[in-house]
């Protein structure tokens, strides 16, 4: 008796758990669900930002991503994507003592008829790195990495604004 008592109350605990997890809007990263099922989208097949972005699209497993633009319900086009190293600030002996990294991108998401679903956008990041001469390699390495994570963070973004699309 005792036995059954305790695994009904871990029962209604964990239900009870589960459903203010559910009530409170919690949702795994990653988990989006696009208001479109399929998507074109326009970066070139060698672009790392492209490819990243289209795998977390297919993790979702509702949204199809299109070859060609004619067969997609909504087609992203990347407008502009730059990466820039800024000088940021110099020491005392008209060195370089930190850099202002920039990650842009510009698009834009359309059906095939041309109407726009969103505007021309513009998401800019921007992390600071430090530089000494001694670290070169040290600190391609750290520039490599503060990249890899803006990229992540654009796609995230980019997503974000893919999930709460106005179709109509």
């Amino acid at each position: 008796m005792r036995r059954s008592l305790s695994k009904s109350v871990r029962f209604a605990s964990l239900f009870a758990l589960a459903l203010m997890l559910s009530a409170c809007g919690f949702a795994m990263r990653g988990a989006v669900s696009f208001p479109f099922k399929s998507i074109y989208v326009g970066f070139s097949e060698a672009s790392p930002l492209g490819g990243e972005l289209k795998r977390n699209i297919r993790a979702n497993g509702q949204t199809v991503i299109t070859s060609s633009q004619n067969d997609a319900e909504v087609i992203l086009d990347v407008l502009d994507e730059k990466r820039e190293k800024v000088i940021l600030s110099l020491n005392s002996q008209g060195r370089v003592r930190e850099y202002n990294l920039l990650y842009t991108l510009r698009f834009r998401v359309r059906d095939k008829a041309g109407k726009e679903f969103l505007e021309p956008t513009e998401i800019v990041l921007k992390r600071n790195i430090t530089f000494n001469e001694s670290q070169v390699l040290a600190k391609e390495a750290e520039e490599a990495v503060l990249y890899r994570d803006m990229q992540s963070d654009l796609v995230q973004q980019i997503l974000r604004r893919l999930a709460v699309l106005n179709m109509s």
